[in-house]
């Protein structure tokens, strides 16, 4: 790997805590490096942090908070 990649992940915690349970991405970063992209989109997707998964959460708040209102009329 090169050091741009090794930085690249230490810099990043979810990107490393992703390794650490997928380690057979350590083999296709050492292959290419260019996958990096590819492996950060991954690791967002596999603990929510998409702006998908944000909005989803958000309108569950409000959903909730609605609720909450509609039961103290």
């Amino acid at each position: 790997m090169d050091l741009y990649t090794i930085n690249y992940i230490k810099r990043n915690p979810i990107i490393y805590n992703y390794l650490r349970e997928n380690p057979s991405w350590y083999k296709q970063l050492n292959r290419n490096g260019n996958n990096l992209k590819t492996l950060e989109k991954l690791a967002k997707k596999h603990y929510k942090l998409t702006v998908e998964d944000k909005i989803e959460r958000l309108s569950q708040k409000i959903n909730l908070i609605s609720n909450f209102i509609d039961v103290l009329k």
